[in-house]
Order: structure tokens, then C-alpha cells, then sequence
């Protein structure tokens, strides 16, 4: 059969599928519910994944964190961690000393508090209390003014970076370095304003507001027991070295017997996304299982359809068949026509996907963008189910005798 011929026949079920464009349409719908599912739960997961490698990334690869709470895969782990003590500021001390392989050893802690400048507010900001070196440790940039220094964190000064968000919020159209803002009615005066960092599904990473770790414990105490120490390795190779020395410093210090576990968490940026993947990991299968049902119900409702043409068609076919027409030129019209309709739903379910990326970057602050990986997805998912439900109504029409189809009423 040669390309002409292939192209007659596509002109045909085209046509075929114009003469029906109602009934055509409603067949479409469940494969661009279906398609529009896909699109749209891909790229919400690869968007999330993106905003987490980033996130992940500030910490740089050869850095670690010491944390009170790790990661847990079941409740009892979580119920057992809760019994550990707080970390505490001693431990940066002894880790300096202890551990060969660390070149940097940071503290940490945070809240949530109100701040103003004048008339303007805001609530709820993450206030981050830390050492002066922390700058030098996570990927934190400072785009105007400066960080604070050891000096004034050993004086207990009252200064403040501030983030992007929180400078646009109080201090609109005016240069803040230099003036005064309020932290849970605490006067501090800005020093820096930290470089934009983003948003992500909710998580607004410039509204933060940074300042010396000795200031905040005069100020707030520690209410959370969220102090937390990040400590960077002398080098990537050595990373394990350096977390097995703090390990062997801080079982010590908190006199865990041989015999017992740690009481207290070790967290890298592979541990915090292998443990990321292993909860998206189930939740990709269940919604690939959701769609699926929209996607199956879809191709179900195109072999319906299909068999409906195959019967009102018979006598065309009889009469196609006696002036020369083969199976296979029969087979390939009715699976042409097949594909076309999944095809068109699953380009419709991709424009689809596409507009509602738009829509949720908008409201959720997330990279949506539907990538090429989740259109191609879309596109073998459509063909696939135009192939799959669409051979049996062909095969049906490619075998019907020619005597029998020319004298069906």
C-alpha cells in the first residue's frame, strides 16, 4: 500500500469524524479528562520535586545539619525521638574541637513572630536566630547591606537582615538599610536585605527575617527547642568522616551507651530527598492509578462508539469491499478514525494541562510548567488507548463478507 492510498484513508476517517463533530466530541471526553489528569499531576510533582531539590541545595553538598528530630518512616520512631533532650549551643563548641573534618560549625534556631515599620505589618514572619558565620554555610546571599558579624553576635545587638518579601511589605519604595523596624514590638534596625529567593507551594522563602543567635535567645528564649546546628565538611569526599566524628563528640557529650542507638539525627541533602522520593513514590502510583480510570473508561466509551459506526457503515463497507477495497484497507480506515479521536482528546487534555499549569503557578507559587517528558506521557497514553480500543470494532468491519454487508438494512 503506498502513501496515497494510507493518505485516502486517513481523509476518509476524517471525514468520518467531522460528518459526527457532537458525537465526537462527547467521545473525547473522558481521554481529555483522563490526558488532563496525567499532564497536570506530572508536572505538579515534577514542579514540587524542583522546589525541594532547591530548597535541598541551599545546604550545599558537603554540609550536614544536627537535629533533635530526624526523618522516620513509622509513628514509633516518631514517638521515641520525642523523648531525646534538645540539642544544645555547648555542642558547637565541642564539634569545632572534636571533629578534624569540619571546617564550619553554625547554630540555628526559629520562630514565627509579628514585625512592623511604621503603619505597615506584617504576621507569622520565620525569624531565624544565627550565628555569624551561618551566611557562610547554606547557600543565603545577601543582596544589599551586609550580615551580621560575631562582634555584634556576642554583643547581643539588635540588627536584622530582612527578606525581599518583608522588605517589599514594610518598607515599599524605600531604602530600609539603616532604619528601624519592630519584631514582636522589639526595635532592631535593618542591616540587610537578603537576595530574592522565591515561593513555593505556599512556602514564601523571602519572608524572613535573620538576626544574631545570642539576640535571640535574650529576646525569645528558645520556645520551640528548635536549635539546630549546620556544619560543613572540609570537602564532599569526606563528608561521611566528618559526620562519624560528630557522631562519636555528641554520643559523648550526651552519654548514650555503646549499646544504644543515636539520640539525635545526622541529616544530609540526599537523606532529606531519598526520603522526599519514597513519599512521592506511593502517592505518583496512586494518582497514576486514579487517572487511570478516566483514561479506561475513555478508550471504553471509544469502542463503544467505534462498534456504533462499524454497524451504521455496513452497507459502505459491503460496497467498498465489491468494487476492491482489502481487509486491510477497511482495518486501517477504522483504526485511523480510532486514533484520530484519542489523539484529538489527548492534544486537547495537553492544552488543558498547559492552562491549568498557568493557573496554579499563580496560586500555589509553583514551577508547573508541563515538561516534555509529561507530553509525550500524555501522547503515548492517547495512542495507546486509540490502538487498544479502537483494533477490535476495525477487525470486526475489516471482516465482514461483502455479500452479507450490501444486504444489511
Amino acid at each position: 500500500m503506498n502513501a496515497r492510498i494510507y493518505l485516502d484513508i486517513f481523509r476518509m476517517a476524517a471525514d468520518a469524524i467531522w460528518v459526527n463533530k457532537l458525537r465526537s466530541t462527547l467521545t473525547l471526553l473522558g481521554v481529555i479528562i483522563g490526558v488532563t489528569s496525567v499532564i497536570t499531576i506530572i508536572s505538579a510533582l515534577e514542579g514540587l520535586t524542583q522546589s525541594i531539590q532547591a530548597e535541598i541545595d541551599r545546604m550545599g553538598p558537603s554540609t550536614f545539619m544536627v537535629r533533635r528530630m530526624g526523618i522516620f518512616n513509622t509513628d514509633d520512631e516518631w514517638r521515641e525521638a520525642l523523648k531525646r533532650k534538645p540539642i544544645k549551643f555547648e555542642y558547637l563548641k565541642a564539634i569545632e574541637v572534636g571533629c578534624d573534618e569540619c571546617e564550619q560549625v553554625a547554630a540555628r534556631t526559629f520562630t514565627m513572630v509579628n514585625v512592623k515599620a511604621g503603619r505597615n505589618k506584617l504576621s507569622r514572619v520565620f525569624i531565624a536566630g544565627t550565628t555569624s558565620n551561618f551566611i557562610n554555610i547554606v547557600d543565603y546571599e545577601v543582596g544589599q547591606g551586609r550580615f551580621h558579624t560575631t562582634e555584634e553576635d556576642h554583643a547581643k545587638r539588635r540588627v536584622v537582615m530582612i527578606g525581599d518579601f518583608v522588605k517589599e511589605e514594610l518598607f515599599p519604595n524605600v531604602d530600609p538599610i539603616g532604619k528601624h523596624m519592630k519584631i514582636d514590638n522589639i526595635r532592631y534596625e535593618v542591616i540587610g536585605i537578603a537576595k530574592k529567593q522565591g515561593a513555593s507551594f505556599g512556602h514564601n522563602s523571602d519572608n524572613i527575617v535573620i538576626i544574631p543567635y545570642s539576640t535571640f535567645t535574650k529576646d525569645f528564649g528558645d520556645p520551640w527547642n528548635s536549635l539546630d546546628l549546620m556544619v560543613k565538611a572540609r570537602s564532599v569526599e569526606n563528608i561521611e568522616v566528618a559526620m562519624d566524628q560528630v557522631r562519636v563528640v555528641l554520643r559523648a557529650y550526651r552519654h548514650v551507651p555503646y549499646d544504644k542507638p543515636d539520640d539525635f539525627a545526622l541529616i544530609t541533602a540526599d537523606s532529606i530527598m531519598e526520603a522526599f522520593n519514597n513519599v512521592t513514590k506511593y502517592l505518583r502510583l496512586g494518582l497514576v492509578g486514579v487517572t487511570s480510570i478516566s483514561i479506561i473508561v475513555g478508550g471504553i466509551i471509544i469502542m463503544n462508539i467505534m462498534m456504533v459506526s462499524v454497524t451504521e457503515r455496513t452497507r459502505e463497507i459491503g460496497i467498498r469491499k465489491s468494487i476492491g477495497a482489502k481487509q486491510k484497507d477497511i482495518l486501517w480506515q477504522f483504526l485511523f478514525e480510532s486514533l484520530l479521536l484519542s489523539l484529538g482528546g489527548g492534544l486537547i487534555g495537553i492544552a488543558i494541562g498547559i492552562i491549568l499549569g498557568d493557573v496554579l503557578i499563580g496560586l500555589i507559587n509553583m514551577n508547573m510548567t508541563p515538561s516534555l517528558y509529561a507530553i509525550a506521557i500524555g501522547l503515548g497514553i492517547s495512542t495507546a488507548v486509540g490502538l487498544f480500543f479502537g483494533i477490535y470494532p476495525a477487525m470486526k468491519a475489516a471482516r465482514l463478507q461483502p455479500v452479507k454487508a450490501l444486504s444489511y438494512e
